[in-house]
């Protein structure tokens, strides 16, 4: 009787925790929609990196599902498609993407302009996965490229850099229609790069993928409403006079208005079979009990003025159970800084701490 009741008293403790933890994740449910993902396959043919994507290897890559909004389904499907397919060798990542669009237009025409003033095609690439170290490049109609890398998001006072370049960088752009002429609609314009391992980096280490290998990665578009006046394509204004704000369509929903959530971006997973299956790592679900905490913290210091002592504080339970598994999370925090880690019973361990960086803890 009394392990009987030792059992149904664990059972019920076990139900309240996954339903303080699944309120507490409502809460943020924009936050925790699953990333897309793609399986990225091997090429060893030579790539002529000329915006055509007439070669049997861009033929047999897959379509990455129609951009969204960046805040998700909450939102419209955006008006004009936008898709993209990758490619990799030993050496280099390939990316193409091919972007509707009645009017075709850019004037940024110098390296590192800040091409998303035209609109533009914009990648996020993370290979350590993380949140910190990351690295985004623009590009426009006119081939012109801004390229930067952040040593953390701009929430957490990340300071671009902008003098990094991807060294070797391969690009072009093929125009279905006129640029900057409005005589005639216009169907599309396809991108094209070649961007090298090698020079997605700072410092000397560089990460080669290996077959299974995942990094985080996103692709954003930026689309102006536009007129034309006196031969120039000009932005849309509201009554006011004041430009009109820009839509932001991407691969993987952020759930917010900000590419700069590194942990909202979608997975890409290297292979050189010629088939395989995503499945996203368990370390990941551990993970997103970090950033439960990460964003809760923050709420909670912009309503209190500092950071919560406890899980409890944060309405989260320090032990869940992910489908067969005990996780146990901890928190350490005084007014101004927290730490907060979180461990699978026999399995891995990761710490997070105020600025948002994720690190492996070694047992």
């Amino acid at each position: 009787m009394i392990n009987r009741l030792g059992l149904i008293i664990a059972f019920v403790i076990s139900l309240s925790q996954q339903s303080v933890a699944q309120n507490t994740f409502d809460a943020f449910k924009s936050l925790f929609t699953d990333p897309k993902s793609y399986i990225i396959r091997q090429t060893t043919a030579a790539l002529k990196i000329d915006g055509s994507l007439d070669e049997n290897s861009w033929a047999s890559a897959a379509w990455t599902d129609d951009f969204v909004d960046i805040e998700g389904s909450s939102k419209p499907i955006p008006a004009l498609k936008t898709r993209v397919k990758m490619l990799w060798n030993d050496s280099t990542l390939f990316v193409a993407a091919k972007l509707d669009e009645p009017d075709i237009w850019a004037y940024q025409k110098k390296h590192d302009d800040i091409i998303f003033h035209d609109n533009d095609f914009e990648i996020f690439i993370s290979p350590q996965g993380g949140s910190h170290q990351y690295f985004e490049i623009e590009i426009n109609a006119l081939n012109k490229i801004f390229d930067l890398y952040l040593p953390k998001p701009y929430r957490n006072g990340g300071d671009a850099l902008v003098s990094w370049d991807v060294k070797g960088l391969q690009s072009a752009v093929s125009i279905d229609g006129k640029l900057n002429d409005a005589s005639g609609k216009d169907r599309s314009w396809t991108v094209e790069m070649a961007i090298p391992f090698n020079s997605i980096k700072m410092g000397f280490s560089t990460t080669i993928p290996k077959e299974g290998t995942i990094w985080r990665i996103n692709f954003s578009r930026v689309e102006w409403d536009t007129a034309y006046k006196n031969g120039k394509y000009v932005k849309a204004t509201d009554a006011a006079g004041k430009t009109s704000p820009e839509h932001n369509w991407v691969w993987s929903p952020q759930g917010v208005i900000n590419m700069h959530y590194p942990e909202r971006w979608g997975y890409i997973q290297f292979t050189k079979k010629q088939s395989d299956v995503f499945k996203l790592p368990f370390a990941e679900e551990l993970k997103k009990r970090l950033w439960l905490i990460y964003y809760s913290q923050k709420r909670f210091q912009q309503s209190n003025g500092r950071y919560a002592a406890s899980l409890e504080d944060l309405q989260i339970a320090s032990v869940e159970e992910i489908g067969l598994q005990k996780v146990k999370l901890t928190l350490n925090a005084t007014g101004r800084q927290f730490t907060a880690d979180v461990s699978a019973v026999d399995g891995e361990s990761f710490m997070i701490n105020d600025e948002g960086l994720i690190t492996s803890i070694k047992k």
